[in-house]
C-alpha cells in the first residue's frame, strides 16, 4: 500500500464544476470507531453536489461520494465485529474526514457486511437511497392496505420507495416517465404519467381514496395536485425536494420531520437485493478518473438511475 491516493474533493464551497478537484492526497487513517476500506464502488447523488455548495458546512477539504462499498484494510480503536479483508458497504465519514468515497481509500463511520450474491456496484447504490426512501415512508406511515401515491417514481428514491411500500403491503400508485414505467408495473404498482391531468388520471386508477403521497420528483410545482389527490389535507403529503412550496402550502417536507425517528433498514433491503427482490437502478458506472462525465450527467437531471464511480476501473465490482 502507498501513502497517497487519488481523491475527488473540494477546498472551498461553490458549484461542483468550479470547486471539485481530482488530486493526490494522503491515505486517511481511521480514527476511533471508524474503519478504512479500499474503495471498490462509490455511489454519487445530488446530495454530494449540495455538500459542495455548503450543505452541512464544516472543516475543509471534504470529499464527495457518501455511499461506499469496499474491502476493509484498517480498523480504528474500539471497532469490533469487522476485520481486515471483510467486504462491507455503507457510508463514508464525509463530515469528519478530508476525503470521502470518491477516492482509492475511504474512512467509513457506518458499515454492514455485503450479503453473498450482492455485487459491489449495487451495494454502493443502496445506502442513501434506501435510507431516504424508508425514512420518508415511515414518517408518512407504512400501513398495510393503505394506498400511497409515489410521485417521481422513476427517480432512484422513488423507485426504492415503490418497492418498499409494496413489500410492506401497501397499494401503490406511481407517476413516472416511460424509462421505468414498465418495470414499476412489473413490480406491482399502478403507473400513470405526471403533468397535466394527473389528478384526474389518479382518481380513475385509484380503487378508493389515496391515503398519502410521497413527492420524490425534482421541484416542479406538483404539490397542489398532490394535495388534491389525497383529499385536500396537506399533512398527508411529504416532499423530499420542494421545501419552499411545502412551507407555503402546509405540506410536510424532509425539513419538518424528526430526524431522530429512524429505523435501520439497510441490512434488510441489502439482503433482499442479494436475493433479487429489491434493487436500485444503476444508470452507469465510470472509472474514478472519469468523474467529470458522471458529474455532467448527474447535473443534467437525466441520469435515469444511480451513477457509480469505480476507483479500480470496470473490474471494481468483481
Amino acid at each position: 500500500m502507498t501513502d497517497t491516493m487519488r481523491t475527488l474533493r473540494f477546498h472551498e464551497y461553490g458549484e461542483p464544476e468550479a470547486v471539485l478537484r481530482f488530486e493526490t492526497a494522503p491515505v486517511p487513517e481511521p480514527g476511533s470507531g471508524r474503519i478504512r476500506v479500499r474503495v471498490r464502488a462509490a455511489g454519487l447523488a445530488p446530495a454530494d453536489w449540495a455538500l459542495c455548495g455548503g450543505l452541512f458546512a464544516g472543516s475543509l477539504p471534504r470529499g464527495v461520494g457518501c455511499d461506499v462499498a469496499g474491502t476493509v484494510d484498517a480498523v480504528g480503536d474500539g471497532v469490533v465485529g469487522v476485520s481486515v479483508g471483510d467486504v462491507v458497504f455503507g457510508t463514508a465519514d464525509w463530515a469528519n474526514s478530508p476525503s470521502a468515497g470518491a477516492s482509492d481509500w475511504a474512512v467509513m463511520n457506518r458499515w454492514f457486511p455485503v450479503p453473498e450474491g450482492l455485487d459491489l456496484v449495487q451495494a454502493a447504490a443502496l445506502p442513501m437511497t434506501v435510507d431516504t426512501a424508508y425514512a420518508h415512508l415511515r414518517w408518512l406511515g407504512l400501513e398495510p392496505g393503505k394506498t400511497i401515491l409515489v410521485h417521481g417514481a422513476g427517480s432512484t428514491i422513488g423507485f426504492a420507495a415503490v418497492q418498499i411500500a409494496l413489500l410492506r403491503g401497501m397499494h401503490v400508485i406511481a407517476t413516472a416517465g416511460e424509462t421505468y414505467a414498465k418495470q414499476l408495473r412489473d413490480l406491482g404498482a399502478i403507473v400513470t404519467s405526471y403533468g397535466d391531468g394527473m389528478v384526474g388520471r389518479v382518481a380513475e386508477l385509484a380503487d378508493g381514496p389515496v391515503d398519502v403521497a410521497l413527492d420524490t420528483a425534482p421541484v416542479g410545482g406538483a404539490l397542489p395536485d398532490l394535495i388534491r389527490i389525497v383529499g385536500g389535507d396537506p399533512r398527508r403529503v411529504l416532499t423530499i425536494s420542494d421545501f419552499a412550496a411545502a412551507a407555503e402550502l402546509g405540506t410536510r417536507s424532509s425539513a419538518t420531520e424528526d430526524l431522530t425517528d429512524r429505523v435501520e433498514a439497510l441490512p434488510e433491503f441489502a439482503a433482499l437485493a442479494a436475493e433479487g427482490h429489491f434493487r436500485v437502478p444503476v444508470a452507469a458506472t465510470f472509472p474514478l478518473e472519469d468523474w467529470q462525465t458522471a458529474l455532467t450527467i448527474s447535473r443534467s437531471g437525466n441520469a435515469r438511475g444511480k451513477l457509480v464511480l469505480l476507483p479500480k476501473g470496470a473490474d471494481a465490482a468483481s
